[in-house]
């Protein structure tokens, strides 16, 4: 027979008092006294996702990214939607450089973090990091793309410069025309050229894609009753500190009125595809 219920709750209550001994053991940078801790919760109630992603960020802060992402991936199959099972699972990932997957992850954590909490510390930093992942994946495919570029730059030019070789033996006389008309055709590759390395060019980000207050591009629009656009954190932690009002049009505002601005989250969104530099700003 298994374990009375009297027998489980007593194991309930160890794994629990396990649990604060080793946040405490954590808050004091004891980290292997915070994993033996959570072990040993583990070891009495092995179904609760929590002694595991607790596990995993001890793990994180002594670099070991291999037990951060199995503890990470057990969490997971306990709770599917554990925000810190999918951004420590991220970061393993990315630390293995499998960085399609580890972004998947990141994203689906912001995801389910901006559900929960928007506000969350927890959100900001998976934000972070996710931008800094996304920014590494730009740069690499950004080096490979200009290098392509610039050798199909050089041979075309070469092709051109052939051409006018061998057109030039053939023609008696108007050199000057030949010449002219060369000059013209390697300047139109430089623009073709110049032009397809645009989207990897840095510059400003478009106004419409910024909120009103940070102005950095929207992470989370939301869109008030009187038509404004926000950053939904900055925006709730304005009418959580200074008061229920539309920062710019000082109508009252309750944050039960804000309406995700999901035309605008595209549009960010299709931009960051186009120019992943822009996961970068200061």
């Amino acid at each position: 027979m298994g374990p009375d219920a009297e027998t489980l709750a007593a194991a309930a209550r160890q794994a629990e008092r396990l649990r604060k001994d080793g946040n405490e053991c954590y808050r004091r940078s004891r980290f292997g006294a915070a994993i033996d801790a959570y072990t040993e919760a583990i070891t009495l109630c092995p179904t609760v996702p929590v002694y595991w992603t607790n596990r995993a960020l001890c793990h994180r802060k002594r670099n070991d990214w291999q037990k951060v992402e199995e503890d990470s991936r057990k969490a997971l199959q306990l709770d599917h939607d554990s925000v810190k099972a999918h951004y420590m699972l991220g970061l393993a990932l990315l630390q293995k450089q499998e960085y399609t997957e580890g972004v998947k992850e990141l994203e689906r954590a912001l995801d389910l973090g901006r559900g929960a909490q928007p506000r969350s510390y927890m959100v900001e930093e998976i934000w972070q990091e996710l931008s800094k992942a996304k920014y590494l994946l730009w740069e690499q495919k950004s080096t490979k793309r200009s290098w392509e570029l610039q050798s199909l730059k050089e041979a075309c030019e070469m092709a051109l410069k052939g051409k006018f070789v061998s057109d030039a033996s053939k023609t008696e006389g108007f050199l000057d025309e030949l010449a002219k008309s060369h000059l013209e055709q390697v300047n139109a590759v430089g623009q073709v050229f110049q032009k397809a390395a645009e989207a990897d060019t840095p510059a400003e980000v478009p106004d419409y894609l910024c909120c009103k207050i940070t102005l950095d591009i929207y992470r989370d629009p939301v869109i008030t009753p009187s038509g404004i656009t926000y950053e939904r954190a900055v925006l709730l932690e304005h009418l959580n500190k200074v008061g229920k009002f539309d920062p710019i049009t000082h109508e009252r505002l309750d944050p039960s009125q804000l309406v995700p601005n999901l035309a605008i989250k595209a549009a960010v969104q299709a931009y960051l595809d186009e120019h992943g530099w822009a996961y970068k700003w200061d």
